[in-house]
């Protein structure tokens, strides 16, 4: 309990993490039933409306009214940013390159949250934070590539299109969780994240009438297995992995907080063997532990 009182933050991340491994299964899963647009629009409908219910028992008020001006202009911009722009293309990737390497390609958000911080909060890093990224990044990158043929080397087999489009998701949610914590302050967590869909859905409403898709959204609530998929992702997405890396931003630096929130690709592993029964490697094994060790590296 002592941990978890002095590393709120932390293990606020470190849960995010989890919650992000199930979301990336499930909306990998979606995004090729039912769209990319599609998914973005829905998911954050559904999780509008599991923040609502949540809000209105633990605070007593179904809407974020109580937020200042402040706190919506700062927070309407990250999710604009967050969601609009880096889920769009984000989930787009999932389409073209799937979700395991679209995580890996996501391991750049805590540098690009430590650039953006840097010029926007102000934050600074120790050594141990730094030394924590670089052993937390080698630890991903030894479970995730690997060698096909012995004396070949290491080379991902990628679309183009595919990477530009993870690098697009990884800019928007570096940038969204630095204005998440600027707007923020002291405010709700949870109602935080309220603000952030509710500019989320708005932006692509826009969208899917400038690009003419609202057809496809409806076809998309007929699709069961496509909205079965959709409705966990957004249990564990915008309703507890957003609100949970807003806690982890809010009691932490932002750049602590986004490199733990990268060991997805390390713990995507798992699910990967048990539902796709794919083979792990003892260089994936030993990637998961190196990424643990950076990760404790942070708690120094």
């Amino acid at each position: 309990m002592e941990f978890f009182h002095n590393h709120p933050g932390e293990f606020a991340a470190l849960l995010t993490a989890f919650f992000w491994t199930i979301t990336a299964l499930s909306f990998e899963s979606a995004a090729n039933r039912i769209g990319s647009l599609s998914l973005n629009i829905i998911r954050l409908v559904i999780g509008l409306v599991f923040l609502s219910v949540f809000t209105l028992i633990r605070r007593g008020a179904l809407l974020p009214v109580d937020a200042s001006s402040e706190n919506w202009l700062w927070l309407v911009l990250s999710g604009l940013v967050g969601f609009v722009f880096g889920d769009l293309f984000l989930f787009k990737s999932y389409t073209i390159i799937g979700s395991r390497f679209s995580m890996l390609i996501m391991t750049l958000v805590p540098p690009i949250t430590a650039f953006f911080s840097f010029f926007i909060i102000g934050e600074r890093l120790t050594f141990f934070h730094y030394l924590g990224m670089s052993v937390t990044f080698s630890g991903i990158s030894l479970a995730i590539f690997s060698r096909k043929e012995k004396g070949v080397r290491i080379s991902l087999k990628l679309a183009p299109r595919g990477i530009l489009y993870a690098l697009g998701g990884a800019v928007g949610q570096a940038l969204g969780l630095v204005l998440s914590k600027l707007g923020m302050k002291d405010y709700d967590p949870f109602a935080a994240t309220q603000i952030r869909i509710i500019a989320g859905i708005a932006g692509f409403a826009l969208l899917a009438v400038f690009m003419s898709r609202w057809g496809a959204v409806i076809n998309a609530l007929k699709d069961r297995a496509g909205m079965k998929a959709t409705a966990l992702g957004a249990f564990f997405g915008p309703f507890l992995g957003v609100s949970f890396s807003l806690v982890a931003v809010k009691y932490t630096q932002a750049g602590v907080a986004s490199t733990i929130m990268a060991l997805v690709p390390v713990l995507i592993i798992v699910p990967a063997v048990v539902l796709y029964r794919q083979k792990v490697t003892l260089r994936e094994v030993a990637g998961a532990i190196i990424s643990v060790a950076g990760v404790a590296l942070f708690f120094i």
